[in-house]
This record gives C-alpha cells, sequence and structure tokens, in this order.
C-alpha cells in the first residue's frame, strides 16, 4: 500500500467553486470510474496561500499511475473542467503531488505490514 498527498493552491474568489466541482465531481468521477481511494481531505492556509490537500491510498505506484492517467483522459472530467473554468476563472494554481513512503519507526508502518 502506498499513499499520494496532493496539494493544490486554491484561491480565495473561487474557493466555493473549487469546492463545489471537487466534491461533486471529480471525487465522484475518481472514486466510481477510476477506483481512486480518497483517504482524507483538508483546507490549510499559508500565510496568504490557501491550500486544498487531500490523501489518497493505492495498492501499488502501478494502479495509481493509471487510475491517473484515465481520471485526466476522462472526457466528462475536461469538459466539467472547461465550463467551470469559463463562469469562475482559473481555480487552481500550483499543485504539489508527493508519494508518501512510511519509514520503519512510523506509528503507521505496523499496520501496513
Amino acid at each position: 500500500m502506498i499513499q499520494q498527498l496532493r496539494i493544490y493552491e486554491i484561491f480565495e474568489t473561487n474557493k466555493a467553486a473549487f469546492h463545489a466541482r471537487f466534491r461533486d465531481h471529480a471525487a465522484r468521477i475518481m472514486r466510481t470510474k477510476y477506483g481512486f481511494r480518497i483517504v482524507a481531505m483538508w483546507e490549510t492556509k499559508s500565510g496568504d496561500r490557501t491550500e486544498f490537500a487531500y490523501l489518497l491510498e493505492w495498492p501499488d505506484e502501478a494502479a495509481k499511475t493509471s487510475a491517473w492517467s484515465a481520471f485526466m483522459a476522462d472526457a466528462e472530467w475536461s469538459e466539467i473542467k472547461r465550463i467551470t473554468h469559463a463562469e469562475h476563472g482559473l481555480m487552481v494554481g500550483q499543485i504539489e503531488d508527493r508519494l508518501l513512503v512510511p519509514v520503519d519507526y512510523s506509528p503507521s508502518f505496523s499496520l501496513l505490514n
């Protein structure tokens, strides 16, 4: 099992629209069509920057890569992004993508093995 942390810079001016799009569309498509396991989601602030972070769990890196490729090519998701961008402008700035590998002394390590 591997975990992936995604952090999106989001903008206060259209934050509600971003959350609606992620909640109602992205998360639904990810889960139902491509088997994403979304473990948790957070909003955080760092200085003037607002961020949306979420944690995914995957059986292995090949499953992660395959699911992401399929999701990014999804016609429904592409159309939703096009429509919401036209209505609300740019909704996501910088994206950070991190693969989390537990160290052997992590409390969660024993749960994973």
